[in-house]
């Protein structure tokens, strides 16, 4: 079996509702699928997930597919090195990872369906049976999170995420509403996306500590290095990290460095699947946990995702995802996300999928019209000046 042909398929798809926090004020999801024809009939999906500018994305893995015509999808960690190295995507990295990931997960069906595996078993296996997602709180009165948290409660989601880091005093008060809202089991994190000094941290962690928040995602800047576990330190509350995760190498330093504890990442940013589940295993021997994170993705990223949490021992539960806030998918089947917290093992061969080519279509579409949704806002840019 040989690469016969790679497509970039750019792709938006909406939001239910805009989402804010002190980084971002975006209204749907751009990416960049991939699909992957072998030269034996076989078809492979994968899902690039963009940051700033989904062209340039889709751009790399044009770029990327001319160096991987006719190879052998099974050696694609072969291919990764000689990319970066030979085609110099080592001085244009984080492009080179979010498009180098969505060839991997095309590569990767593939490879499962020449098999006639799932993808959880190319990767060693189940370690779990299920894993669990959290509940997406948007920022709001107390009256509209109080309603939010019904709802994902009526849908048996128990971990609850809200973003602060834009306004002290809203974000106190909103997380005191969550917490009144959902009583005293279900488990609350908030997300400060980087925003807050290494003081400020301290102080607010202190004040929202009485609502007992499971942990706080990146409160301070990822640079320098040492700040995070500084705070970590000194904070009443468990802390993950996220922000500074960006490569293979950051993350590895950062896990080995200790400064969290818990790891939030993706396979977009470290550049593959397989990356990322290599760093989970360092962070198991390191004792610490890995949280999947996204930052908005459509059902082929998740799905790809959810058989590499399956092989993880170290995986926490409410992982991220953006499933429940999309007006529609690339997939056929609604995502088990979507309407619940739990996602057991997938049905069939590779990634087990099934994309629907008129949603794709329409995504395709709306992007080419549209152009993509961008991860900054007018209103971001007024409230930050």
């Amino acid at each position: 079996m040989r690469i016969a042909k790679i497509e970039a398929i750019p792709v938006s798809v909406p939001y239910t509702h805009r989402e804010l926090s002190s980084v971002v004020a975006r209204d749907g999801v751009s990416d960049v699928l991939v699909r992957i024809e072998s030269d034996d009939g076989r078809v492979g999906w994968g899902e690039a997930c963009s940051g700033a500018d989904t062209a340039s994305v889709a751009a790399a893995v044009d770029a990327m597919a001319q160096m991987a015509a006719r190879r052998d999808p099974w050696q694609h960690d072969r291919l990764r090195a000689d990319l970066f190295h030979q085609g110099l995507w080592q001085f244009r990295a984080g492009t080179g990872n979010f498009a180098y990931s969505g060839i991997e997960m095309a590569l990767l069906d593939l490879c499962g369906q020449d098999a006639d595996l799932p993808l959880y078993k190319l990767l060693g296996g189940l370690r779990r049976e299920s894993v669990s997602y959290f509940f997406y709180l948007s920022r709001g009165s107390a009256e509209e999170i109080a309603a939010q948290c019904a709802a994902g409660a009526a849908q048996g989601f128990d971990v609850f995420y809200l973003k602060v880091g834009i306004d002290e005093r809203a974000d106190i008060a909103m997380v005191a509403a969550a917490r009144e809202a959902l009583g005293a089991e279900p488990r609350l994190r908030i997300d400060a996306n980087a925003a807050w000094t290494p003081t400020q941290a301290i102080r607010m962690l202190r004040a929202v500590a009485a609502y007992d928040i499971d942990f706080v995602e990146q409160p301070v800047s990822e640079t320098p290095i040492s700040a995070l576990a500084e705070v970590r330190a000194r904070s009443p509350i468990a802390v993950c990290a996220n922000e500074g995760l960006w490569s293979e190498s950051d993350a590895y330093a950062r896990i080995v460095s200790r400064q969290a504890d818990v790891y939030c990442f993706s396979p977009y940013w470290v550049g593959s699947l397989a990356i990322f589940q290599r760093l989970a295993h360092v962070a198991h021997l390191e004792a610490l946990a890995v949280c999947k994170h996204t930052h908005g993705e459509l059902g082929i990223a998740a799905t790809a995702c959810q058989h590499v949490l399956l092989t993880l021992p170290n995986v926490v539960d409410g992982n991220q995802q953006t499933a429940h806030l999309m007006t529609a998918d690339v997939v056929a089947a609604p995502l088990p996300i979507a309407s619940g917290p739990n996602w057991g093992v997938p049905d069939g061969t590779g990634l087990g999928v099934t994309v629907d080519a008129d949603a794709v279509q329409e995504a395709n579409d709306r992007f080419r019209v549209e152009g993509q949704f961008l991860p900054w806002s007018r209103e971001a840019q007024n409230r930050t000046g």
